[in-house]
Parts: structure tokens; C-alpha cells; sequence
């Protein structure tokens, strides 16, 4: 059978997702399992100051976010990040590079968010965390994922939005049923000792807030694919983050409501399920375990989607080789297969907590190579985008 036309083409469906599906994948990357363990890490470091950490890192989002938002309304691509390197340096080596750090930086955090999702399952019922059934739940996890994302577009759409509408519903039911069983009142969580609420240590509290907004350049990455590209990937990155500022900062005010601050710092990596129990008693566990399991898989779908979109644009480039190693299908099928496979293979063999390091300074790379070309390349060309 003749490929050679599968390697060429990527065949990408202008107009295939709305803007409340972009919307919907933004907050399913976003709202992922991470702010299920962060908040007892940033309390921890902010001290009393938690819930102004939430919002001065929305505020630092908010500035990095405007690069993306210009560039995506000139450039909207199904590669995202990958042609904003281009545009900036030109097709060579450091576009080439920045986009594959972006690219496994994904792929890093999709293992390390189905192994999440192996773990809080497993909180259900009396199994150790370290049993197979860790890595065997995240695998059947990415193998979901790549049915969904392999049925189409609007299949992901849909599935996002209801996935997005249980998570953010459900989050903001804890957040609002919290503070109304509190009395909205703050006193013991105020009266606790001053823990790391020192200036290096707030800093670091909106450092770590900040990962937890980041997700948002994933919707880049549906570039052409969003209806009406030019005035819509900008707007689903606003109001993503818009949404996400909302529904963080009524969870760090639930907690701070419920909890003391040693309370929150014990719990740490479960300080949501702890916030949970004076209003919902011992079934807080399960509902935050049932949401953490939510906004799991929605985020992996959503993520499998955009690097696989990105991936398949580098290629179509011409700046990474492809081999279709006998698949049918075009470049969009080979390399969603390609990063569930790669995904999956870290899942299984690996323990990632060191990985996850090497993933964020990824990412990081690429998000200083970003700014850095806007600012010194493409500043002039963006001023007059509409």
C-alpha cells in the first residue's frame, strides 16, 4: 500500500469546534487533578495569605496569556505554539526544538495525570497505592482517551463540555456549600500561626499557583480547527482563565473557611477532601476523589488532543521526520497514536515525581522562547491584529 500520501496530509476541519468547546478543553487542561493536591502546598507556603496567591497569580496568567492571545489572533493554527516559533525564528532549529519541549512536556504530564487518576480511583477501595492496578487504570485511561479522540472533534467537544460542566459545577457546589456552612467566617484559619507568609514565601505560593492557570496554551494548539480562529482562540483563553480565577479562588476561600492552617498543611496533598468533611461529613472524601477522577480525565482528552494537533504540525513543517510504520490513516491519526504510545510507556515503566521536573522546565524553555520571540519579533506584526 502506497503512504506516502498519509504523510502528507493532516487534514485538519475548519469550523469543526465552537467556541464553548474550546472554552470547555481550555477549563478541562486547566482544572485538572493538580488543584486537588496544590492547594494544601500553596497554603503551605502563603500561609494565611492563600487566597491572594490564587489571585496574584491570575494576574501574572493574565500577562503571560496576552502573548498568546495576540499571536493566536494572527496566526490561528492546529500547530499553535509551533507556528508562533516559526513566525518568531523562522523554520530551523530553535522552532524545532521549542516545539518538541512543548511536546514532551505534554506528554510527561499526560502519564503523570493518568497515573493521578490510577491513584485517586484506587482511594475508593482498600488497595495499596503503590499495586499494579496504578499504572494498568492509568493505560486503560489513555486508551480512553485516544477512542474519544479518534471519533472526531465534535465527539471531544461535547465530551469536554460535559466533563467541564460536572467539574467546575460540582467544584463550586463544595466551594459555596464550604463557606455557607462556615458562617463565611475566617477566624480560626486567621488565628493560626503566620507560617511561610513571609514575602519569599508568598512568592513561592504564586509561583506554584501560577502552574495551575498554565493549561490555557493548550487551546492554541486547535488553532484553525475553532470557529471564526482569528477572533475565537483568543476568546477561549480569556474566558477560560476567567472561569478558572472564579472557581480557585472560592476553593481557597472554602478551605481557608473550613480549616486551620496546620489542618491544611497536614492534609496537603488532600486538603480539598479535609475542607470537605465538616460540610459533607465522610462522603467529602468520595466526592472529592469522584471530581479529582473528573477533571483527570477530562484534562488527559483534552491534552492527548492538543499535543497530537501540535505534533502533527510540526511535521507537516517539515521540521521533525515522520514514518507512518504501516498505520493508515493521515498525520493526525499517526501522531495521536504516537503520544498515547509514548504516554502510555511512561505510565507503566516509570516513576515520574523526578520527570514531572524535567517536565515543567520543558515547558518553561518554550514559554521563555515564546515571549522572548514575540517581543523581539513579532511585537510591530501584532500591534495591528484585530
Amino acid at each position: 500500500m502506497d503512504h506516502s500520501q498519509h504523510e502528507k496530509t493532516t487534514q485538519y476541519k475548519a469550523g469543526s469546534l465552537s467556541l464553548v468547546g474550546a472554552v470547555s478543553m481550555g477549563t478541562a487542561v486547566i482544572i485538572g487533578a493538580g488543584i486537588f493536591a496544590l492547594t494544601g502546598q500553596i497554603a503551605e507556603l502563603g500561609g494565611k495569605w492563600l487566597p491572594l496567591a490564587f489571585l496574584v497569580a491570575a494576574v501574572v496568567t493574565g500577562f503571560s496569556a496576552y502573548s498568546y492571545v495576540k499571536m493566536s489572533n494572527a496566526y490561528p493554527s492546529a500547530g499553535g505554539i509551533a507556528m508562533f516559533l516559526q513566525k518568531a525564528y523562522g523554520k530551523g532549529t530553535i522552532t524545532a526544538v521549542g516545539a518538541l519541549l512543548m511536546f514532551f512536556s505534554m506528554v510527561i504530564n499526560e502519564s503523570l495525570v493518568a497515573r493521578t487518576f490510577g491513584t485517586y480511583t484506587l482511594q475508593l477501595f482498600d488497595v495499596a497505592k503503590d499495586s499494579w492496578l496504578v499504572p494498568a487504570l492509568g493505560v486503560g485511561l489513555l486508551l480512553f482517551a485516544f477512542l474519544i479522540n479518534i471519533s472526531g472533534n465534535r465527539m471531544i467537544g461535547m465530551f469536554s463540555l460535559i466533563m467541564s460542566v460536572l467539574k467546575i459545577g460540582g467544584i463550586a457546589t463544595f466551594g459555596a456549600i464550604g463557606l455557607w456552612f462556615s458562617g463565611f467566617s475566617f477566624e480560626s484559619f486567621n488565628a493560626a500561626p503566620v507560617q511561610g507568609s513571609g514575602a519569599g514565601g508568598f512568592l513561592a505560593a504564586v509561583a506554584l499557583a501560577i502552574l495551575s492557570y498554565k493549561g490555557f496554551t493548550t487551546i492554541t494548539n486547535s488553532g484553525s480547527e475553532i470557529v471564526d480562529p482569528h477572533r475565537n482562540v483568543g476568546r477561549a483563553i480569556i474566558i477560560s482563565i476567567a472561569i478558572c480565577v472564579v472557581v480557585y479562588f472560592l476553593v481557597a476561600l472554602a478551605v481557608a473557611a473550613n480549616l486551620t492552617l496546620p489542618e491544611i498543611i497536614a492534609a496537603k496533598n488532600f486538603a480539598l477532601a479535609e475542607a470537605a468533611r465538616p460540610a459533607f461529613g465522610d462522603l467529602g472524601l468520595y466526592f472529592t476523589v469522584i471530581l479529582a477522577i473528573v477533571a483527570t480525565v477530562s484534562g488527559l482528552i483534552a491534552s492527548a488532543f492538543a499535543a497530537s494537533r501540535m505534533l502533527a504540525m510540526v511535521t507537516d513543517m517539515k521540521l521533525v521526520p515522520h514514518r507512518h510504520f504501516g498505520m493508515p490513516g493521515d498525520i493526525q491519526k499517526h501522531t495521536l497514536v504516537y503520544t498515547i504510545a509514548l504516554a502510555m510507556f511512561l505510565t507503566i515503566f516509570f516513576d515520574l515525581s523526578r520527570i514531572a521536573s524535567l517536565g515543567v522546565i520543558f515547558y518553561l524553555v518554550m514559554d521563555i522562547a515564546v515571549h522572548w520571540g514575540v517581543l523581539g519579533y513579532c511585537a510591530h506584526s501584532c500591534r495591528n491584529v484585530r
